[in-house]
């Protein structure tokens, strides 16, 4: 009895004596639950899910940014782990020593692996929710509030932090289990001194490692478009596996870094000779340290990266439209006329000019399209003559509203896209129109492009027809198959009041036949209804807009009649976008957090784990200089190259997206990809006064006088 109680108390002490290793394992499980629960809290809240279309492209990235967090965030959690039994191996060992058997420790240090894994764990995703509502609620006071932004949180994330709690709770103890399986005491007792290096591979590794991982963003982004175009098919989620070989070069090239460095040593071989080998001694862990570093720095990038990219494109077509004032309606509603507009202007001292109006009338229009199969994923190339909807003008109605000549020959038809030609609603394979009410066929040919920003829709293609042609195809239709487009001028200094008044009055002056979404097609409800099928807009419940939700971002952006008036645009634009840009922009932190957390912690630990190192060459009579220098290139490497591979990296897959939507670069995108440049300068800045900080804190540690220069080359 008496021995077992020396037994606990020499366990206490030592457990005591170790609680420098416990703390910091307890701090690295914290912060990764606590990412993680912050991550999918914000990412499945009602908030932000109900302004993400599903399945858009923004929602994609929302989802694969997460899981290169989450995998970033369990890496770092089994480092902390390895970690922390290197050190507790010499207290098994030690009772080992003394006479303890395995079964006699294994009960204390499951109970202490548990209560560790799972203090932190609980500790860490109760911490979650405070953390992500500060941040969101500073979002609000320092940038844009609007009634959108009032965080709400749906409990079911908590499904995702609780598997991450059992996967590392259930991991702590497959490592408890094989710690005490070994059964050569002194090797466990010198566990925490054995160095861990990796296979030294030749210069070309890094190099290749490069080619490998640009090798493999390509193949995994041209992938499910060569799918696509070879099968004739939707690609499946596997494809995704063509972007491993990423992973594989992001290895090789931290591999390098470790090993060889990017400096030729030929020359001076001994320079820095003492941190080169202790980087090369931890290669495993320093290795590992450094790819999750390189995911999260990149998972941030391409994070903060959408900002510019939709702010810039926004700002600048906002500041190029002719009118300051456009709007279209359908020719059944009781919209203000251009006498209730300039009374309305008069309030606030406002006169128009440039008033323009044409007709228009809405037809359906055949084309070219996608057809499925019966197995929902493989599909076929068909004509459809009356596939969707097209608003089409006369040659006299378009040059009344732009002011430009169009000679349209009689059946042919021009299609309208925006200067750049980058829209999506074109239609080069019509064959026909077809009169929606007494469904009359009109034979019909493309005959080339007009540009015009205003007339451009998103979901819909603008013609311009014949004038003769346009009489004759309009001949029958009823005021709901009809419309007007109407555009002017402030003369002098806009008045933001007056376009809000407007826009209200505006939406107010529409009946419940024109609540829809941008998307939703009346030509493709009527061809799906009259062959017994669901129109599928009817059916999705994110296809809903309400006039109650005016000034909601989901009715400014989707609703089908969607006005453009200049000043309310690009005041409103921020504040219609928050949701969606604050998203993004908290991705951003919190993976910048992360990576710049295990930097620090990772120069600490290398520090400490060559504490006798540092103390001997003090003992030799190293200067301060010395000792500086070498800490300085210890830490460097362990922040440059994630650093620079990560936002390089991540900046030429933006470029090389932009490129790939339309096979060039426009004015807007170069414009974007400038201020990436800026955001990525200004990263750069933030890492380097962490590594500052982080130099700092190594020198307090190892007891280094900062005499001899503190800070030189990074």
């Amino acid at each position: 009895m008496g021995l077992a109680i020396n037994m606990r108390q020499m366990e206490r002490k030592l457990q005591k004596a170790d609680r420098k290793q416990a703390r910091l394992y307890l701090f690295c499980n914290f912060m990764a639950l606590m990412i993680i629960s912050a991550y999918s809290a914000l990412m499945l809240s009602p908030t932000v899910q109900k302004v993400f279309p599903e399945g858009g492209d923004s929602a994609k990235q929302m989802y694969m940014i997460f899981v290169m967090t989450l995998v970033g965030c369990v890496v770092f959690t089994i480092y902390a782990l390895g970690l922390f039994f290197r050190h507790k191996s010499g207290q098994l060992g030690i009772l080992m020593a003394l006479g303890a058997s395995r079964k006699r420790l294994a009960p204390g240090l499951f109970r202490e692996v548990i209560a560790l894994s799972g203090a932190s764990a609980i500790a860490g995703t109760a911490a979650g929710f405070p953390f992500v509502w500060m941040i969101w609620q500073a979002f609000r006071l320092l940038l844009v509030d609007s009634s959108e932004m009032a965080l709400t949180f749906d409990f079911r994330c908590l499904f995702i932090s609780l598997l991450f709690l059992f996967l590392v709770v259930g991991f702590a103890c497959l490592t408890a289990w094989r710690y005490l399986k070994k059964t050569n005491i002194m090797e466990v007792i010198r566990e925490e001194h054995i160095n861990e290096p990796v296979k030294e591979l030749g210069r070309w590794c890094g190099p290749v490692g490069f080619l490998v991982l640009l090798t493999g963003a390509v193949m995994g982004f041209e992938a499910p478009m060569a799918w696509d175009k070879w099968f004739s098919s939707y690609p499946p989620e596997w494809v995704g596996v063509f972007y491993a070989p990423v992973f594989a070069g992001l290895y090789m090239i931290m591999l390098h870094t470790v090993v060889h460095g990017w400096k030729s040593h030929k020359n001076k071989p001994y320079k820095n000779i003492i941190s080169r080998s202790m980087m090369k001694f931890q290669g495993k862990q320093t290795v590992n340290n450094m790819l999750v570093v390189t995911l999260l720095i990149a998972g941030g990038c391409f994070a903060v990266f959408y900002l510019p990219t939709n702010g810039v494109s926004a700002m600048v077509r906002y500041a190029s439209v002719p009118f300051d004032y456009f709007y279209k309606y359908q020719a059944d509603q009781n919209v203000p006329g251009r006498e209730e507009v300039e009374a309305l202007g008069r309030e606030y001292g406002l006169r128009f000019g440039d008033w323009s109006e044409c007709d228009y009338i809405t037809l359906g229009i055949g084309a070219m399209t996608q057809v499925e199969e019966e197995d929902g994923r493989h599909y076929h190339i068909e004509y459809v003559p009356m596939l969707g909807e097209a608003k089409v003008l006369s040659e006299d109605a378009y040059r009344m509203l732009t002011g430009q000549e169009a000679d349209v020959k009689p059946g042919t038809y021009l299609n309208l896209t925006n200067q750049e030609e980058t829209s999506l609603s074109v239609n080069e394979s019509a064959r026909e129109f077809t009169n929606m009410v007494t469904r009359r066929q009109f034979a019909t040919e493309f005959a080339g492009y007009l540009h015009y920003d205003l007339l451009v829709e998103t979901d819909i293609t603008c013609c311009v027809v014949d004038n003769a042609d346009y009489a004759e195809m309009s001949r029958g239709l009823t005021d709901e198959w009809r419309g007007c487009f109407v555009a002017f001028n402030v003369e002098g200094k806009d008045s933001y009041p007056f376009a809000n008044a407007f826009y209200h009055l505006f939406v107010t002056s529409f009946d419940e036949s024109c609540e829809r979404v941008s998307y939703y097609d009346r030509v493709q409800k009527i061809r799906e209804n009259e062959a017994g099928k669901a129109y599928w807009v009817e059916t999705d419940d994110m296809a809903v807009v309400s006039y109650d939700m005016a000034d909601s971002f989901m009715f400014r952006t989707f609703w089908l009649y969607r006005p453009s008036f200049r000043i309310l645009d690009q005041n409103d634009y921020l504040r219609s976008m928050s949701v969606m840009f604050m998203m993004f922009l908290f991705i951003f932190i919190v993976c910048m957090i992360t990576a710049l957390v295990v930097c620090y912690t990772r120069c600490q630990s290398i520090a400490l784990n060559n504490r006798y190192i540092f103390d001997d060459l003090k003992k030799l009579g190293a200067s301060p200089a010395f000792l500086n220098r070498e800490v300085r290139s210890q830490c460097s490497n362990v922040f440059r190259a994630p650093s620079l591979v990560g936002t390089s990296a991540m900046f030429l897959l933006f470029s090389m997206i932009l490129y790939s939507n339309d096979g060039r670069m426009v004015k807007t995108e170069w414009a974007a990809i400038g201020v990436c440049l800026c955001i990525i300068v200004v990263i750069g800045a933030v890492i380097y006064a962490v590594y500052r900080v982080a130099v700092k804190r190594v020198r307090e540690l190892l007891s280094i006088r900062s005499k001899g220069g503190f800070m030189k080359k990074f």
